[in-house]
């Protein structure tokens, strides 16, 4: 008999999360994580969900590629005049999600965003492969098109246009920054009976870790 989407399920057994062994500072057991993501040679561990809302309450999620990470905060580049980049010049509230299905481990992080200065989107951009740096011309992301051939003919444009010479930044392109106020490690566990560690940033900037209910 086929299983139903209800029917699918795992239970964790791989690792515990304890207070005892997490670091006090936040960004550091993050890059703990994240190395033993590397490590385990995940597909993308760089991969995030990326949570918006507009003034008005309405919600909207993606993908995108965490691009660099410190105690600043979490940045990653996009179009700003796409429909994330607007939400977020609107209502400059966001939350992100890392899920690490091979580790059983999530990663929750909620702050308020700012751009990155216009030197670090001008580094960023140019350690970028050449067709992606054209393809931030191209792209008007998040608008309507005709057809593929639009943008199959703009690329052809762009290319001819920069041949033989350096893509400069779209001046509506660069990075964007999590600065994080809440951050929360999450590894999976048997029988639903998951470990839940929420660092809060308290108003000194030192980090409050409590331990939350499955």
């Amino acid at each position: 008999m086929d299983k139903t989407v209800g029917d699918l399920r795992k239970d964790y057994a791989l690792e515990a999360l304890s207070e005892l062994e997490v670091d006090l500072n936040p960004f550091i057991q993050f890059k703990k994580w994240f190395d033993q993501a590397l490590a385990g040679q995940l597909l993308e561990p760089n991969a995030m969900t990326l949570a918006t809302v507009t003034p008005d309450g309405k919600p909207s999620a993606r993908m995108v590629l965490l691009k660099d990470f410190d105690e600043r905060g979490f940045a990653f580049f996009t179009n700003y005049n796409s429909r994330k980049g607007q939400e977020l010049a609107e209502n400059p509230l966001a939350a992100l999600v890392f899920w690490w299905a091979e580790l059983e481990r999530q990663v929750r992080i909620c702050g308020y965003v700012e751009k990155v200065s216009v030197t670090e989107s001008d580094q960023y951009f140019d350690t970028r492969p050449p067709y992606s740096r054209l393809g931030a011309w191209v792209s008007n992301q998040s608008e309507v098109i005709e057809s593929r051939e639009v943008l199959e003919r703009r690329m052809q444009e762009f290319s001819s246009k920069y041949e033989n010479q350096e893509i400069p930044r779209p001046p509506h392109w660069g990075g964007l920054r999590v600065i994080p106020t809440e951050i929360e490690f999450w590894q999976g566990r048997s029988s639903r009976l998951h470990d839940r560690l929420l660092y809060t940033r308290l108003d000194n900037g030192t980090w409050k870790i409590e331990r939350l209910s499955p």
